[in-house]
């Protein structure tokens, strides 16, 4: 993997980072496809809607269908259809999300599974073993990820051991690069860990910046915490991390969380939240949220964003996409899944105008207006 970063606006950065699977243009978002798809969107679809990368989750593939069956199907692109590049969550996120179903110890973590209860052990080496079989692009490390609020002696136990697994998974990743076993090119992410408390996020980028990962990402933001908590954290974590290395925040979020976060120099992103509020019926605009299951909708013949230029909007009207959701219509979800997508990915795509023009500041403030002020008819 090589990224270079190609033009600045204050902190922030456009950049290419090319990989295996293509190159991926930066600041840039990942939809998040937790089973190897995006729910409702195949892969055609997303790369129409403008994705150049996206995220899948091991700990569920490794449940269903199995990294075996991945590998003999011919690696992830293969079993999946997506031909980009394809960065893998490596179960740090289900070590914070399963707390009622893992046990955390030096050697690892294990889980019940969340499909039929069977054990399940990852350790910071099969973590990054199995996302060499998958054959991913970025892989990340196995992280102990703790929620909020957490005792500072809590948070600097779980940061402590996340950075000896950091260690045990690097030393693994060399040996995978060893004469004789089968090569794998994919890059490995550190992830940087220690809650809300600015003295361990500064040991976990010291001790982070002396490895050699091939990029960095910010963990254990957007985990119920207030944003006046979190975003303080992401520039200090995204000023401390190197210059040359590509930066990625993990889980985060809503527009006005990526503007700010591209103003402090990251580069990477995923979120649940288009999908996810898609398929309840609220719709990212250029306006502002909509949520479309409201009554004033049912006889509104204007397209979801007048704005966007996505296939739903093209074709679907308000009034329409309202009768579908009330009736319970699975297209609804389709369809408001595709605009969310391509609304995200647009967003992200005129960030990158905005940075390389030197008008981040100017033009974040103005994508990002409608989401400044509640609308309490909505």
């Amino acid at each position: 993997m090589q990224f270079e970063v190609t033009s600045r606006d204050g902190l922030a950065r456009c950049g290419t980072l090319q990989t295996d699977h293509g190159a991926v243009h930066t600041p840039a978002f990942m939809p998040v496809g937790t089973l190897g798809a995006l729910k409702g969107i195949g892969p055609e679809s997303l790369e129409q809607a403008g994705a150049e990368i996206m995220l899948a989750n091991l700990y569920h593939l490794s449940l269903r269908p199995g990294i075996a069956a991945i590998q003999d199907l011919g690696g992830i692109h293969a079993f999946n259809g997506w031909p980009g590049p394809i960065l893998t969550d490596s179960g740090g996120y289900q070590v914070f999300s399963l707390a009622e179903l893992r046990k955390v110890d030096e050697g690892g973590v294990s889980f019940k599974s969340v499909v039929d209860g069977s054990p399940r052990r990852f350790t910071p080496e099969n973590v990054i073993e199995m996302q060499s079989r998958l054959g991913v692009d970025i892989a990340m490390v196995l992280d102990e990820c703790p929620p909020w609020p957490v005792a500072h002696e809590v948070a600097k136990e779980a940061l402590e051991r996340t950075q000896r697994w950091a260690e045990r998974a690097l030393e693994h990743r060399q040996k995978l690069a060893l004469p004789g076993v089968a090569s794998w090119t994919g890059a490995v992410f550190g992830i940087v860990q220690g809650s809300f408390y600015e003295d361990l996020r500064g040991a976990a980028v010291e001790h982070l910046r002396e490895l050699p990962f091939d990029g960095f990402a910010i963990g254990g933001v957007s985990v119920g915490e207030d944003k006046t908590l979190g975003r303080p954290i992401v520039e200090q974590v995204a000023a401390g991390l190197p210059e040359v290395a590509p930066r990625y925040l993990m889980g985060v979020g809503t527009p006005g969380d990526l503007a700010h976060a591209v103003a402090s120099g990251v580069d990477l992103f995923d979120c649940v939240l288009p999908a996810r509020n898609a398929r309840h019926g609220t719709l990212f605009t250029s306006g502002g949220l909509l949520r479309i299951k409201n009554s004033r909708f049912g006889r509104d013949s204007g397209p979801v964003d007048p704005a966007c230029s996505c296939p739903t909007c093209r074709r679907t009207s308000r009034a329409f996409l309202h009768h579908l959701f009330r009736c319970g219509e699975i297209t609804a979800r389709v369809l408001a899944t595709v605009h969310n997508v391509s609304y995200y990915l647009d967003f992200m795509q005129q960030l990158r105008e905005a940075v390389a023009s030197g008008r981040l500041r100017q033009r974040a403030r103005e994508l990002t207006s409608g989401y400044q002020i509640a609308d309490s008819k909505d």
